[in-house]
Protein backbone atom coordinates (compact mmCIF):
# COMPACT_ATOMS: atom_id res chain seq x y z
CA UNK A 1 0.00 0.00 0.00
CA UNK A 2 1.73 3.34 -1.14
CA UNK A 3 -0.04 5.31 1.32
CA UNK A 4 2.06 3.79 4.15
CA UNK A 5 5.21 4.85 5.83
CA UNK A 6 7.10 1.85 5.47
CA UNK A 7 7.73 -0.49 8.55
CA UNK A 8 11.43 -0.32 10.11
CA UNK A 9 12.66 -3.17 11.45
CA UNK A 10 12.21 -5.90 14.36
CA UNK A 11 14.97 -7.83 16.62
CA UNK A 12 14.54 -10.87 18.81
CA UNK A 13 17.33 -12.28 21.37
CA UNK A 14 16.99 -15.75 23.96
CA UNK A 15 19.64 -16.71 26.47
CA UNK A 16 19.60 -20.26 28.02
CA UNK A 17 17.26 -22.25 26.08
CA UNK A 18 18.21 -25.42 23.99
CA UNK A 19 15.59 -24.60 21.20
CA UNK A 20 17.39 -20.97 20.95
CA UNK A 21 17.82 -21.13 17.51
CA UNK A 22 13.99 -22.16 16.59
CA UNK A 23 12.62 -20.24 19.47
CA UNK A 24 14.53 -17.42 17.81
CA UNK A 25 12.77 -18.54 14.31
CA UNK A 26 9.26 -18.20 16.15
CA UNK A 27 9.96 -14.62 17.33
CA UNK A 28 10.73 -13.88 13.98
CA UNK A 29 8.08 -15.12 12.32
CA UNK A 30 5.85 -13.02 14.63
CA UNK A 31 7.74 -9.93 13.99
CA UNK A 32 7.19 -10.17 10.51
CA UNK A 33 5.41 -7.36 9.56
CA UNK A 34 7.98 -4.75 10.93
CA UNK A 35 10.51 -5.97 7.75
CA UNK A 36 10.17 -8.16 4.99
CA UNK A 37 12.76 -7.29 2.96
CA UNK A 38 15.29 -9.85 4.98
CA UNK A 39 15.70 -11.83 7.94
CA UNK A 40 18.54 -13.68 9.93
CA UNK A 41 19.33 -15.63 13.05
CA UNK A 42 22.85 -15.99 14.61
CA UNK A 43 23.19 -18.66 17.42
CA UNK A 44 25.83 -19.69 19.88
CA UNK A 45 26.82 -22.96 21.45
CA UNK A 46 29.68 -21.16 23.39
CA UNK A 47 32.42 -22.33 20.69
CA UNK A 48 31.69 -20.75 17.95
CA UNK A 49 28.81 -18.47 16.70
CA UNK A 50 26.78 -19.37 13.56
CA UNK A 51 24.57 -17.42 11.01
CA UNK A 52 21.94 -17.86 8.59
CA UNK A 53 20.67 -14.59 6.50
CA UNK A 54 18.98 -14.31 3.28
CA UNK A 55 16.38 -12.22 0.98
CA UNK A 56 12.42 -12.49 2.06
CA UNK A 57 10.04 -13.83 4.56
CA UNK A 58 11.67 -15.84 7.66
CA UNK A 59 9.00 -18.73 6.07
CA UNK A 60 11.07 -19.35 3.07
CA UNK A 61 14.25 -18.47 4.63
CA UNK A 62 14.37 -20.94 7.22
CA UNK A 63 13.56 -24.52 7.05
CA UNK A 64 14.18 -27.47 8.82
CA UNK A 65 18.25 -27.99 7.95
CA UNK A 66 18.94 -24.16 8.15
CA UNK A 67 17.54 -23.97 12.15
CA UNK A 68 19.75 -28.02 12.62
CA UNK A 69 22.82 -25.35 11.41
CA UNK A 70 22.38 -22.85 14.21
CA UNK A 71 23.31 -25.24 17.94
CA UNK A 72 23.13 -23.27 20.68
CA UNK A 73 21.78 -21.86 23.91
CA UNK A 74 21.66 -18.37 22.85
CA UNK A 75 20.48 -16.82 19.66
CA UNK A 76 19.46 -13.46 18.04
CA UNK A 77 17.55 -12.57 15.26
CA UNK A 78 16.19 -9.74 12.80
CA UNK A 79 13.55 -8.59 10.00
CA UNK A 80 14.43 -6.30 8.30
CA UNK A 81 12.93 -3.17 5.98
CA UNK A 82 15.73 -0.78 5.15
CA UNK A 83 15.75 2.74 6.33
CA UNK A 84 19.57 2.78 6.41
CA UNK A 85 21.59 1.32 3.25
CA UNK A 86 20.51 -0.71 -0.04
CA UNK A 87 18.12 -3.53 0.34
CA UNK A 88 20.27 -6.66 -0.96
CA UNK A 89 22.17 -9.16 0.73
CA UNK A 90 25.15 -7.57 2.21
CA UNK A 91 23.02 -5.31 4.18
CA UNK A 92 21.00 -8.40 5.98
CA UNK A 93 21.50 -8.69 9.49
CA UNK A 94 22.55 -9.87 11.58
CA UNK A 95 26.02 -8.33 10.91
CA UNK A 96 29.02 -10.82 12.50
CA UNK A 97 32.07 -10.11 12.90
CA UNK A 98 35.31 -11.36 14.97
CA UNK A 99 38.13 -9.00 16.07
CA UNK A 100 40.32 -8.70 18.92
CA UNK A 101 37.51 -8.94 21.36
CA UNK A 102 35.97 -12.00 20.38
CA UNK A 103 33.14 -12.53 17.47
CA UNK A 104 30.36 -10.53 17.80
CA UNK A 105 26.91 -10.23 15.68
CA UNK A 106 24.97 -7.25 15.89
CA UNK A 107 20.47 -6.63 15.42
CA UNK A 108 19.46 -3.46 15.33
CA UNK A 109 16.28 -1.56 14.85
CA UNK A 110 16.48 2.35 14.40
CA UNK A 111 18.45 4.69 12.77
CA UNK A 112 21.63 5.78 13.40
CA UNK A 113 21.93 9.98 12.36
CA UNK A 114 25.64 10.48 12.45
CA UNK A 115 26.04 7.23 11.07
CA UNK A 116 27.55 9.03 7.89
CA UNK A 117 30.07 11.58 9.78
CA UNK A 118 31.58 8.31 11.73
CA UNK A 119 31.65 6.27 8.36
CA UNK A 120 33.52 8.79 6.51
CA UNK A 121 36.03 9.11 9.46
CA UNK A 122 36.41 5.81 9.70
CA UNK A 123 37.10 5.44 6.25
CA UNK A 124 39.54 8.06 5.88
CA UNK A 125 41.52 5.98 9.19
CA UNK A 126 41.72 2.94 6.76
CA UNK A 127 38.77 1.21 7.65
CA UNK A 128 36.89 -0.70 4.83
CA UNK A 129 32.87 -0.93 5.20
CA UNK A 130 31.69 -4.24 3.82
CA UNK A 131 27.78 -2.81 3.79
CA UNK A 132 26.09 0.64 3.45
CA UNK A 133 23.92 -0.14 6.55
CA UNK A 134 24.47 2.24 9.35
CA UNK A 135 24.55 -0.50 11.93
CA UNK A 136 27.87 -1.50 10.51
CA UNK A 137 29.80 1.53 12.05
CA UNK A 138 28.67 0.24 15.56
CA UNK A 139 30.99 -2.46 14.92
CA UNK A 140 33.86 -0.40 13.78
CA UNK A 141 33.92 1.42 16.95
CA UNK A 142 33.56 -1.82 18.45
CA UNK A 143 36.56 -3.53 16.84
CA UNK A 144 38.33 -0.46 17.71
CA UNK A 145 37.81 -0.11 20.87
CA UNK A 146 41.06 -0.46 23.45
CA UNK A 147 38.66 -1.04 26.23
CA UNK A 148 39.55 -4.32 28.78
CA UNK A 149 36.43 -5.94 29.01
CA UNK A 150 33.16 -6.98 26.01
CA UNK A 151 30.83 -4.58 28.08
CA UNK A 152 33.53 -1.46 28.26
CA UNK A 153 33.77 -1.73 24.60
CA UNK A 154 30.28 -1.82 23.68
CA UNK A 155 29.35 1.02 26.00
CA UNK A 156 32.67 2.86 24.25
CA UNK A 157 31.38 2.22 21.05
CA UNK A 158 27.43 3.24 21.17
CA UNK A 159 28.38 6.42 23.22
CA UNK A 160 29.50 7.89 20.28
CA UNK A 161 26.42 7.13 17.95
CA UNK A 162 23.43 9.04 17.86
CA UNK A 163 19.76 8.56 17.00
CA UNK A 164 17.46 5.77 17.54
CA UNK A 165 18.99 2.29 18.03
CA UNK A 166 17.90 -0.56 19.92
CA UNK A 167 20.33 -3.31 19.49
CA UNK A 168 20.24 -7.16 20.57
CA UNK A 169 24.03 -8.45 20.58
CA UNK A 170 25.65 -11.93 20.76
CA UNK A 171 29.02 -13.00 22.30
CA UNK A 172 30.11 -16.40 22.21
CA UNK A 173 28.74 -16.50 26.12
CA UNK A 174 26.32 -13.75 26.55
CA UNK A 175 23.30 -11.92 24.82
CA UNK A 176 23.44 -8.06 25.23
CA UNK A 177 20.68 -5.88 24.68
CA UNK A 178 21.07 -2.04 24.17
CA UNK A 179 18.78 1.05 23.86
CA UNK A 180 19.19 3.95 23.26
CA UNK A 181 18.44 7.13 25.82
CA UNK A 182 15.88 8.51 24.01
CA UNK A 183 14.06 5.01 23.85
CA UNK A 184 12.90 5.61 20.12
CA UNK A 185 12.27 2.11 19.27
CA UNK A 186 10.38 -0.47 22.01
CA UNK A 187 12.42 -3.05 23.33
CA UNK A 188 10.96 -5.53 26.20
CA UNK A 189 12.53 -8.19 28.18
CA UNK A 190 10.58 -11.20 29.11
CA UNK A 191 11.08 -15.03 30.47
CA UNK A 192 10.88 -18.57 29.32
CA UNK A 193 11.08 -20.77 32.70
CA UNK A 194 14.64 -20.21 32.96
CA UNK A 195 15.71 -18.18 29.66
CA UNK A 196 15.46 -14.87 29.03
CA UNK A 197 14.41 -12.85 26.32
CA UNK A 198 14.35 -10.03 24.07
CA UNK A 199 12.00 -8.68 21.53
CA UNK A 200 10.90 -5.86 20.16
CA UNK A 201 7.07 -5.85 20.67
CA UNK A 202 5.48 -8.66 22.90
CA UNK A 203 3.64 -10.37 20.79
CA UNK A 204 6.65 -12.50 19.79
CA UNK A 205 6.94 -13.51 23.67
CA UNK A 206 3.71 -14.87 23.21
CA UNK A 207 3.71 -16.65 20.13
CA UNK A 208 6.42 -18.73 22.07
CA UNK A 209 4.78 -18.58 25.49
CA UNK A 210 7.37 -16.58 27.62
CA UNK A 211 5.96 -13.93 29.77
CA UNK A 212 6.62 -10.05 29.54
CA UNK A 213 8.22 -8.64 32.80
CA UNK A 214 9.24 -5.16 31.72
CA UNK A 215 11.07 -2.83 28.82
CA UNK A 216 14.30 -2.80 28.76
CA UNK A 217 14.73 1.43 29.47
CA UNK A 218 16.09 4.05 27.66
CA UNK A 219 19.67 4.46 28.24
CA UNK A 220 20.01 1.12 29.58
CA UNK A 221 22.22 -1.84 28.48
CA UNK A 222 21.02 -5.77 29.79
CA UNK A 223 24.22 -8.36 29.97
CA UNK A 224 22.74 -11.69 30.25
CA UNK A 225 25.15 -14.24 30.92
CA UNK A 226 25.99 -17.48 32.82
CA UNK A 227 25.48 -15.14 36.35
CA UNK A 228 22.36 -13.90 35.15
CA UNK A 229 20.86 -10.42 33.70
CA UNK A 230 23.22 -7.20 35.17
CA UNK A 231 22.18 -4.10 34.10
CA UNK A 232 24.39 -1.09 33.02
CA UNK A 233 23.41 2.61 32.60
CA UNK A 234 25.90 4.60 31.29
CA UNK A 235 24.56 7.31 29.20
CA UNK A 236 23.82 10.51 30.82
CA UNK A 237 19.58 11.13 31.09
CA UNK A 238 18.04 12.42 28.08
CA UNK A 239 14.38 13.72 27.13
CA UNK A 240 12.38 10.69 26.16
CA UNK A 241 11.07 10.37 22.77
CA UNK A 242 9.26 7.27 21.92
CA UNK A 243 7.72 6.97 18.53
CA UNK A 244 3.97 8.14 18.74
CA UNK A 245 3.34 6.32 15.17
CA UNK A 246 4.17 2.78 16.68
CA UNK A 247 0.89 3.16 18.28
CA UNK A 248 -0.57 4.18 15.52
CA UNK A 249 0.96 2.16 12.90
CA UNK A 250 3.63 -0.21 13.09
CA UNK A 251 3.32 -2.37 16.14
CA UNK A 252 0.81 -5.07 15.97
CA UNK A 253 -2.61 -4.72 17.88
CA UNK A 254 -1.52 -7.38 20.12
CA UNK A 255 1.26 -6.13 21.05
CA UNK A 256 2.10 -4.03 24.51
CA UNK A 257 5.00 -1.01 23.28
CA UNK A 258 5.67 1.35 25.93
CA UNK A 259 3.96 0.30 28.36
CA UNK A 260 0.37 0.61 26.47
CA UNK A 261 -1.61 -2.15 24.93
CA UNK A 262 -1.26 -0.93 20.89
CA UNK A 263 -5.16 -2.44 20.48
CA UNK A 264 -6.67 -0.31 23.62
CA UNK A 265 -4.80 2.96 22.13
CA UNK A 266 -5.72 2.82 18.58
CA UNK A 267 -9.39 2.00 19.68
CA UNK A 268 -8.82 5.28 21.78
CA UNK A 269 -7.68 7.02 18.92
CA UNK A 270 -10.93 5.78 17.05
CA UNK A 271 -13.37 6.96 20.00
CA UNK A 272 -11.62 10.72 19.94
CA UNK A 273 -11.77 10.98 16.27
CA UNK A 274 -15.69 10.56 16.37
CA UNK A 275 -16.00 12.48 19.11
CA UNK A 276 -13.84 15.52 17.57
CA UNK A 277 -15.17 14.92 13.57
CA UNK A 278 -18.22 13.34 13.79
CA UNK A 279 -20.36 12.84 10.52
CA UNK A 280 -24.07 12.11 9.36
CA UNK A 281 -23.01 8.54 8.17
CA UNK A 282 -25.19 5.10 7.53
CA UNK A 283 -22.11 2.72 8.42
CA UNK A 284 -18.27 2.71 9.34
CA UNK A 285 -16.08 0.86 6.96
CA UNK A 286 -12.72 0.11 8.12
CA UNK A 287 -9.64 0.28 5.52
CA UNK A 288 -7.97 -3.30 6.76
CA UNK A 289 -5.95 -4.29 8.47
CA UNK A 290 -4.44 -1.42 10.18
CA UNK A 291 -7.64 0.87 10.27
CA UNK A 292 -9.73 -1.49 12.35
CA UNK A 293 -8.86 -0.96 15.80
CA UNK A 294 -9.76 2.78 14.67
CA UNK A 295 -12.56 2.05 13.38
CA UNK A 296 -14.57 -0.16 15.96
CA UNK A 297 -13.75 2.93 18.20
CA UNK A 298 -15.11 5.70 15.92
CA UNK A 299 -18.29 3.15 15.63
CA UNK A 300 -18.48 3.03 19.37
CA UNK A 301 -18.48 6.10 19.61
CA UNK A 302 -20.43 7.31 17.27
CA UNK A 303 -23.23 4.67 17.43
CA UNK A 304 -22.58 4.03 13.67
CA UNK A 305 -22.39 0.64 12.72
CA UNK A 306 -19.66 -0.93 11.56
CA UNK A 307 -19.35 -3.45 8.65
CA UNK A 308 -15.78 -4.88 6.75
CA UNK A 309 -16.97 -3.16 3.48
CA UNK A 310 -13.40 -3.67 2.11
CA UNK A 311 -12.22 -7.21 2.08
CA UNK A 312 -8.55 -7.61 1.90
CA UNK A 313 -6.12 -10.16 -0.04
CA UNK A 314 -3.33 -11.57 2.16
CA UNK A 315 -2.02 -13.61 -0.18
CA UNK A 316 -0.77 -11.18 -2.04
CA UNK A 317 3.40 -11.66 -1.51
CA UNK A 318 5.82 -9.26 -1.34
CA UNK A 319 7.32 -10.11 -5.26
CA UNK A 320 3.69 -9.70 -6.58
CA UNK A 321 4.79 -8.07 -9.88
CA UNK A 322 2.50 -6.07 -12.09
CA UNK A 323 1.04 -7.16 -15.61
CA UNK A 324 1.32 -5.06 -18.63
CA UNK A 325 0.56 -1.93 -18.85
CA UNK A 326 -2.59 -2.10 -20.49
CA UNK A 327 -4.35 -4.04 -17.13
CA UNK A 328 -2.18 -1.89 -14.14
CA UNK A 329 -5.08 0.24 -13.66
CA UNK A 330 -6.23 -3.21 -11.39
CA UNK A 331 -3.65 -1.73 -8.93
CA UNK A 332 -5.32 -1.41 -5.55
CA UNK A 333 -7.99 -4.01 -6.40
CA UNK A 334 -5.36 -6.84 -6.03
CA UNK A 335 -4.99 -5.93 -2.47
CA UNK A 336 -8.67 -5.00 -1.86
CA UNK A 337 -11.88 -5.59 -2.81
CA UNK A 338 -15.27 -3.71 -1.92
CA UNK A 339 -18.19 -5.47 -0.50
CA UNK A 340 -21.20 -3.97 -2.64
CA UNK A 341 -24.05 -5.41 -0.36
CA UNK A 342 -22.24 -3.01 2.55
CA UNK A 343 -21.59 -0.08 0.56
CA UNK A 344 -24.36 0.25 -1.99
CA UNK A 345 -26.57 3.14 -1.47
CA UNK A 346 -24.96 3.96 2.08
CA UNK A 347 -23.37 7.23 3.52
CA UNK A 348 -19.93 5.55 4.39
CA UNK A 349 -17.08 6.77 7.20
CA UNK A 350 -14.13 5.30 5.92
CA UNK A 351 -11.23 4.95 8.53
CA UNK A 352 -7.84 4.51 8.04
CA UNK A 353 -4.62 5.70 10.16
CA UNK A 354 -2.46 7.36 8.25
CA UNK A 355 -2.21 9.46 4.79
CA UNK A 356 1.16 9.34 3.16
CA UNK A 357 0.87 10.30 -0.20
CA UNK A 358 -3.07 10.04 -1.08
CA UNK A 359 -2.73 8.37 -4.10
CA UNK A 360 -3.97 4.74 -2.90
CA UNK A 361 -6.58 6.65 -0.77
CA UNK A 362 -8.56 8.17 -3.40
CA UNK A 363 -8.29 4.56 -5.29
CA UNK A 364 -10.18 3.56 -2.26
CA UNK A 365 -12.48 6.50 -2.30
CA UNK A 366 -13.03 5.98 -5.88
CA UNK A 367 -13.57 2.30 -5.42
CA UNK A 368 -15.88 2.67 -2.88
CA UNK A 369 -17.85 5.05 -4.67
CA UNK A 370 -18.03 2.07 -7.89
CA UNK A 371 -19.66 -0.16 -5.34
CA UNK A 372 -22.49 2.23 -4.76
CA UNK A 373 -21.60 4.41 -1.26
CA UNK A 374 -23.88 7.42 -1.55
CA UNK A 375 -21.44 9.39 0.40
CA UNK A 376 -17.53 8.66 1.36
CA UNK A 377 -16.54 10.54 4.38
CA UNK A 378 -12.66 9.92 5.22
CA UNK A 379 -11.80 9.96 8.87
CA UNK A 380 -8.12 9.30 9.73
CA UNK A 381 -6.87 8.53 13.06
CA UNK A 382 -3.77 10.38 13.24
CA UNK A 383 -2.99 14.33 12.71
CA UNK A 384 -1.99 14.93 9.26
CA UNK A 385 2.03 13.63 8.37
CA UNK A 386 3.97 16.82 7.06
CA UNK A 387 7.62 15.83 7.96
CA UNK A 388 9.61 12.94 7.44
CA UNK A 389 10.96 10.53 9.81
CA UNK A 390 15.00 10.41 10.38
CA UNK A 391 14.85 7.29 13.42
CA UNK A 392 14.08 4.21 11.31
CA UNK A 393 10.93 4.81 9.57
CA UNK A 394 11.32 5.01 5.50
CA UNK A 395 10.01 8.63 4.96
CA UNK A 396 13.07 9.61 2.80
CA UNK A 397 11.34 13.35 1.82
CA UNK A 398 9.06 16.37 2.90
CA UNK A 399 8.16 15.91 -1.10
CA UNK A 400 6.24 12.73 -0.70
CA UNK A 401 3.92 13.68 2.12
CA UNK A 402 0.84 15.18 0.65
CA UNK A 403 -0.46 16.99 3.74
CA UNK A 404 3.12 19.01 3.82
CA UNK A 405 2.59 21.78 1.36
CA UNK A 406 -1.62 21.06 1.26
CA UNK A 407 -4.41 22.03 2.81
CA UNK A 408 -6.97 19.59 4.33
CA UNK A 409 -9.56 21.01 1.66
CA UNK A 410 -7.14 20.28 -0.84
CA UNK A 411 -6.35 16.57 0.07
CA UNK A 412 -9.99 16.34 0.10
CA UNK A 413 -10.30 17.47 -3.20
CA UNK A 414 -7.63 14.99 -4.47
CA UNK A 415 -9.21 11.87 -2.94
CA UNK A 416 -12.51 13.02 -3.90
CA UNK A 417 -14.31 12.72 -0.92
CA UNK A 418 -17.16 14.21 0.53
CA UNK A 419 -15.40 15.25 3.66
CA UNK A 420 -11.92 14.41 5.47
CA UNK A 421 -10.69 14.81 8.73
CA UNK A 422 -7.55 14.15 10.87
CA UNK A 423 -7.38 13.45 14.44
CA UNK A 424 -6.18 16.22 16.40
CA UNK A 425 -2.54 16.04 17.98
CA UNK A 426 -3.90 16.62 21.36
CA UNK A 427 -6.26 13.89 20.38
CA UNK A 428 -3.71 11.50 19.81
CA UNK A 429 -1.44 12.63 22.62
CA UNK A 430 -4.94 11.97 25.01
CA UNK A 431 -4.93 8.60 23.74
CA UNK A 432 -1.63 7.57 24.12
CA UNK A 433 -1.69 8.46 27.88
CA UNK A 434 -0.96 10.29 30.60
CA UNK A 435 2.79 11.04 30.02
CA UNK A 436 2.43 12.80 26.42
CA UNK A 437 5.51 14.56 26.97
CA UNK A 438 7.70 11.10 26.47
CA UNK A 439 6.61 10.94 23.04
CA UNK A 440 8.28 11.98 19.75
CA UNK A 441 5.35 13.14 17.34
CA UNK A 442 7.67 14.84 14.50
CA UNK A 443 6.68 13.21 11.48
CA UNK A 444 3.27 15.78 12.72
CA UNK A 445 5.40 18.56 14.33
CA UNK A 446 8.71 18.71 12.78
CA UNK A 447 9.99 19.28 15.94
CA UNK A 448 12.93 16.58 15.84
CA UNK A 449 14.18 15.58 19.00
CA UNK A 450 17.79 14.88 17.90
CA UNK A 451 19.09 17.00 15.15
CA UNK A 452 19.36 15.34 11.84
CA UNK A 453 22.31 16.41 9.88
CA UNK A 454 22.59 19.34 7.38
CA UNK A 455 22.72 17.46 4.37
CA UNK A 456 19.97 15.02 4.65
CA UNK A 457 17.87 17.99 6.65
CA UNK A 458 17.67 19.46 2.73
CA UNK A 459 14.86 16.94 2.51
CA UNK A 460 12.20 19.05 4.59
CA UNK A 461 12.94 22.24 2.12
CA UNK A 462 11.56 20.31 -0.41
CA UNK A 463 8.19 21.95 -2.03
CA UNK A 464 5.48 19.06 -2.79
CA UNK A 465 4.76 18.84 -6.63
CA UNK A 466 1.28 16.82 -7.11
CA UNK A 467 0.77 15.94 -11.08
CA UNK A 468 -3.19 14.73 -10.58
CA UNK A 469 -3.03 13.58 -13.90
CA UNK A 470 0.21 11.46 -13.18
CA UNK A 471 -0.71 10.07 -9.84
CA UNK A 472 -4.72 9.40 -11.02
CA UNK A 473 -2.66 6.71 -13.00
Amino acid sequence: MLDKFKDECGVFGIFGHPEAANLTYLGLYALQHRGQESAGIAASDDARIRISRDMGYVADIFDGDALASLPGRIAIGHVRYSTAGESKLLNAQPILIDCAHGQIAVCHNGNIVNAREIRDDLVRQGSIFQSSSDTEVILHLYARSRAATVEEAIVESVSQVQGAFSLVMLTGDRLIAVRDPHGFRPLALGRLDDAHVVASETCAMDLIGATYVRDVEPGEILVVGRDGLRSIKPFPPAPLAHCVFEHVYFARPDSYVFGRSVNEVRTDLGRILATEKPVGADVVVPVPDSGVCAAMGYAERSGVPLRMGLIRNHYVGRTFIQPQASIRHFGVKVKLNPVRSILDGKRVVLVDDSIVRGTTSRKIVRMVRAAGAREVHVRISCPPTISPCFYGVDTPRKSELIAATHSVEEIREFLEADSLAYLSLEGLMTAVGPDRSSYCSSCYTGVYPVPVPRDESKYLQLALKLDNAAIAK
